[in-house]
């Protein structure tokens, strides 16, 4: 087995171990973690991994929201990656903007909102299917890290999807100016590699500004209002369509609680209705019990009258012949 390691950026706890043992900790249920985690660092120290056991031992267990995040990354990689996929074509048209060059940020921004949604929705079947309430506070966290994954892209040093221990904030504006891409020439080929987040930031050497820099500034500031006015209406979109859900939702559980109500009214007078006929119906087999026993009783009334009558017939004849 590989030398396990596990990396604490300043984003939150993000455990960055290799191996398949690892990655199943965080595609079980959240109530099995601790138990799995314990029971594999266990064998890792059996197996003389002492090192590595430490290491698993000191997994934390994710909070629920990135638990959340978690499996929607292991059940549901399609859309996660589109996510993904969104937030770098986002971040490669902002840069081509800042080189003033003509960039369309629509289609990235609704592509990424489309994908957000979609995993938004399987994140509140996944609380479901555990048993989780799917409540307010908990889908905005996932919301939140969903939305700070896409904001990483596939930087390299990017939170690890799918090994998340905690939520994921967005980064910061300068973190956030790193994250986006650098020196791209005009056949759109990188001139130099692409800037991701470090752990510490070196001072800049202070220069003098130029007219340009406050062009590109400026083009820069607009593109980020343009993107906060977009997610700024996106919200007010879904939050629009969870309210006319939730309406119609209940509109639908009263209808069905006057129907069920309708419902159980009609089978308690059918029980009742039942219950006064097999009360009859009993009074009239007992009624029917009695008047077979009484005409069976005549019967055998009757047929001893038949003996005695045949021996009188009988004893009067012999009479006669004496």
């Amino acid at each position: 087995m590989t030398n396990l390691s596990n990396a604490c950026d300043r984003l939150g706890p993000v455990a960055k171990q290799s191996g398949d043992e690892v990655e199943k900790l965080f595609q079980i249920s959240l109530t099995e973690f601790t138990s799995a985690r314990n029971t594999l660092a266990a064998k890792l120290k059996k197996d003389g991994d002492a090192e590595d056991a430490e290491r698993v031992k000191t997994l934390g267990k994710p909070s629920i929201s990135a638990w959340v995040a978690n499996q929607l990354y292991w059940r549901h990689r399609k859309p996660f990656e589109r996510l993904l996929a969104a937030g770098d074509q986002f971040r490669n048209a902002q840069a081509a903007q800042l080189a003033g060059k003509s960039s369309d940020m629509r289609a990235p921004i609704e592509a990424r909102r489309e994908a957000l949604a979609e995993l938004t929705h399987h994140a509140a079947d996944v609380l479901r299917d555990a048993g989780h309430p799917a409540s307010p506070d908990t889908m905005r966290r996932v919301t939140t890290t969903l939305e700070a994954l896409a904001t990483y892209g596939q930087q390299p040093d990017a939170p690890q999807a799918g090994r998340l221990t905690a939520d994921v904030d967005p980064p910061g504006f300068e973190a956030l100016a790193a994250l986006v891409p650098r020196g791209i020439d005009r056949v759109g080929q990188r001139q130099t590699p692409p800037r991701v987040i470090p752990f510490s930031h070196p001072k800049p050497e202070p220069r003098k500004r130029k007219a340009s820099d406050d062009k590109q500034e400026a083009r820069r500031l607009e593109a980020e209002r343009r993107a906060r006015e977009a997610e700024a209406q996106r919200e007010l979109r879904e939050a629009e369509r969870a309210l006319a859900d939730a309406r119609k939702a209940a509109e639908r559980a009263r209808a069905a609680m006057k129907s069920a109500a309708a419902r159980a009214k009609a089978a308690e007078k059918a029980r009742a209705a039942l219950e006064s006929r097999f009360e009859k119906l009993t009074a009239a087999v007992e009624a029917a019990r009695q008047d077979a026993r009484r005409v069976a009783s005549q019967a055998e009334e009757a047929a001893q009258a038949v003996d005695d009558a045949e021996r009188a017939v009988k004893t009067a004849r012999e009479k006669l012949k004496g």
